[in-house]
């Protein structure tokens, strides 16, 4: 295939060793970027094709490393509760996951996956390339194997690329009420395996909370896990300060996740351990809570923070990726470049990935073209879509319509 290019002037590249805003020109050759160029150094065949986006920030296609993709039903019925002050434990206890879990059971393999595959043509709109999709609204083996199976199948039949997580450990299922230590052996014996077999899955996450799975029993859980070869995930330190960050870092996770509780001895661990922090803004917005995650203190102190939707129909009923990143930068005080860096280059780290999430010679052309100029404008009109284009693995995969200029 002969190469071709983009110009523009307002290449957010994501590559440390570029500057963050370069003038000049990428070179996509098949479905690869061969190389990133100054416009004073760039040598541009008679005959190649060149796309001008001169005057729109270009950057790489956004990655949302945190989302529950595959489930079924809603959970409007909630909003009532939660104005009246119910908070997340509360709500777990009576709807909450629970209600997701019988909902999604109760669904066909078709209706899950039709239902999936528009929430990816959603996200495609607003630029994503990339999503991590964990599994856990099944919480018995024929669910959640067909939740990973409708993700696997989605990976091959629409552009967006998905990388699976299992989250069986998501919560304690009624089957299991009062176990946790036998559910835990339920999925290491029974259902890992399996999903290990079938290369369903390459994370391994698990939701260590209060009243739900314990710091030991989320050590043990994950440790077996990695020993069967998985990579490892944490929902962490959400509600209450457990030492999830801790035992991140204690047993190498790739990422841990939410950390709106997160002590100064966790972010301490994560910026040594290089574990990244996965943020959930529009969780806090959808739960009516003040509290966000401490995201420019992670940054002082070393940490990779990726940001995410968290896209589930209860917490977080939301696949907006743009509405997250407009929640840290208003809500969470987060320069436009460091949020533009969450979904970017530290959600691919996230994700153990180094050939999405930037703009340089050999990742993939994952490119994302907005209509806004600079990454000021792009955030100043938080949640609205923005895309103009979008380029997956060098392919045009959608085209926007205009919006208004401010």
């Amino acid at each position: 295939m002969t190469p071709w290019f983009i110009r523009s002037d307002r290449l957010f590249t994501a590559d440390p060793a570029q500057p963050v805003l370069l003038d000049g020109y990428l070179e996509i050759d098949g479905e690869t970027i061969a190389g990133v160029w100054p416009k004073d150094d760039v040598a541009i065949p008679a005959d190649a094709r060149v796309h001008d986006y001169t005057g729109h920030l270009v950057t790489p296609g956004l990655i949302d490393p945190h989302t529950h993709l595959v489930h079924a039903g809603s959970r409007h019925h909630e909003l009532g509760a939660k104005l009246s002050g119910l908070g997340y434990l509360d709500l777990h206890e009576k709807s909450g996951i629970l209600y997701t879990v019988q909902r999604t059971r109760e669904a066909t393999y078709e209706a899950l996956y039709e239902r999936a595959k528009a929430t990816l043509a959603r996200m495609l709109s607003y630029g994503v390339t990339t999503v991590e999709a964990k599994s856990g609204y099944g919480l018995d083996k024929k669910t959640e194997l067909t939740c990973l199976a409708v993700a696997k199948e989605l990976d091959l039949h629409q552009p967006i690329d998905i990388e699976s997580t299992f989250m069986g450990a998501h919560a304690i299922p009624p089957e299991f009420a009062g176990d946790a230590d036998g559910y835990l052996d339920f999925l290491l014996d029974d259902v890992l395996p399996e999903v290990k077999a079938k290369r369903l899955a390459r994370f391994v996450d698990i939701f260590c909370e209060d009243t739900i799975f314990s710091v030991e029993q989320s050590r043990r859980y994950l440790q077996a896990a990695k020993a069967m070869g998985f990579l490892l995930k944490m929902h962490a330190d959400e509600i209450v300060p457990l030492g999830g960050a801790e035992l991140a870092a204690e047993v190498g996770c790739v990422s841990a996740e939410h950390l709106m509780a997160i002590s100064d001895q966790g972010i301490a661990d994560l910026a040594a351990a290089d574990v990244v922090a996965c943020l959930l803004p529009a969780t806090t917005y959808f739960l009516m809570s003040s509290r966000y995650a401490p995201m420019q203190r992670m940054l002082d102190c070393g940490v990779k923070v990726a940001v995410a939707t968290d896209y589930n129909p209860g917490s977080s009923p939301t696949e907006n990726l743009p509405f997250a990143l407009g929640l840290a930068v208003f809500n969470m005080k987060i320069a436009p470049v460091d949020a533009l860096l969450g979904v970017t280059r530290h959600a691919a780290a996230a994700l153990a990935r180094d050939d999405i999430g930037q703009l340089k010679a050999g990742c993939l052309a994952d490119i994302h073209v907005s209509f806004a100029e600079d990454p000021d404008q792009y955030f100043y009109r938080p949640g609205s879509n923005q895309t103009k284009r979008v380029y997956k693995r060098g392919r045009l995969a959608y085209k926007g319509q205009a919006v208004p200029v401010i």
